[in-house]
């Protein structure tokens, strides 16, 4: 396969991936909020900047943490490269340029969910924002269903596995870091614990999925496994990455950078302990498994692409491969 329609299909399912995880982190904090103190309003939104983007870009252009605020930035501010509506456009944008490589269902859902964005009223989805919210991650979860069932499993579909996984593992990795860290300013036990915890879990559309499979009460070291090593959760890390390691295999049988890399952190994966990571402060572990990440994103690109797909600035598809 040609190396820029690889990376085409494979930054259409970040993009794709990306606006889901923003839309879903909002409508939980929207409800999280809603008999948490005033005083917390700020704080709660700060952490979603710090997940989806940088306080720095954020600062720019608006001088306080608030709902409204927030919400415009991560939905559609056109500075924001990672914002809502930039992710799909850019989603569109590759999957046009790869048009004979999908089907035409997968072409369909796309414009469709991009025409939503698009044409939404802003002013009554900031009112009102959570069936704005259901419509993106419904729109997104059809995209992805439709691309399972329609289009042949070749390396096409096995490079927009990987993007979609990889995505899927830094954003789990990166509400993980920022959540954990605001529940140490919380009691063990007490009950701003325990909302805190299931915001958390919510916020990887874990919660179900997590009371389901365990017995025990909410408490965060389990939590933490949970995200971090679940071979059957498919917002889990460890999950996430086997996903990848396995698309890798099937593009190519031959051992390069990127299978390395991959097999080496999903073996580590395999044999670690919660009470091992949890022996050393959880933010370090947290914040070097980012680092692998990140590099596996590289190595990806470097082993597969050598074209610049479509971006709505020059520096704007390395600040993505940066992520």
């Amino acid at each position: 396969m040609l190396s820029r329609a690889a990376e085409s299909l494979y930054w259409t399912s970040r993009y794709i991936e990306r606006a889901e995880d923003i839309t879903r982190l909002l409508d939980v904090n929207f409800h999280a909020l809603l008999d948490a103190p005033a005083a917390e309003h700020r704080t709660s939104w700060q952490q979603l900047i710090e997940i989806a983007t940088d306080n720095g870009l954020y600062h720019e252009h608006f001088s306080d943490f608030t709902g409204r605020a927030v919400t415009e930035f991560l939905l559609w501010h056109p500075a924001n490269p990672y914002a809502v509506t930039t992710c799909v456009a850019q989603a569109r944008e590759n999957a046009r340029s790869v048009r004979e490589l999908i089907t035409s269902e997968m072409w369909e859902h796309i414009n469709k969910l991009y025409f939503l964005v698009r044409d939404v009223n802003r002013g009554m989805a900031l009112a009102g924002p959570h069936e704005f919210f259901r419509a993106v991650r419904e729109g997104s979860h059809a995209f992805q269903g439709v691309t399972a069932a329609t289009m042949p499993h070749g390396e096409g579909f096995q490079f927009v596995q990987v993007g979609t996984y990889l995505e899927r593992a830094d954003k789990t990795l990166r509400i993980l870091d920022v959540k954990n860290n605001a529940l140490q300013d919380a009691p063990p036990d007490s009950l701003d614990a325990s909302t805190r915890l299931v915001a958390l879990l919510k916020s990887c559309s874990a919660f179900e999925a997590f009371r389901k499979s365990r017995s025990a009460q909410l408490e965060p070291t389990a939590v933490a496994e949970y995200l971090l090593l679940d071979r059957s959760f498919p917002r889990a890390v460890l999950f996430c990455l086997e996903r990848c390691l396995d698309a890798i295999n099937a593009v190519s049988a031959q051992r390069n950078g990127p299978h390395h890399a991959l097999g080496r952190l999903c073996s580590e994966l395999s044999y670690s302990h919660i009470d091992e990571v949890a022996a050393r402060p959880l933010s370090a572990f947290l914040a070097e498994l980012l680092r692998r990440m990140n590099l596996i994103g590289e190595e990806i690109s470097r082993t597969y692409f050598s074209t610049q797909v479509l971006a709505p600035e020059p520096t704007f598809q390395q600040q993505q491969q940066q992520q």
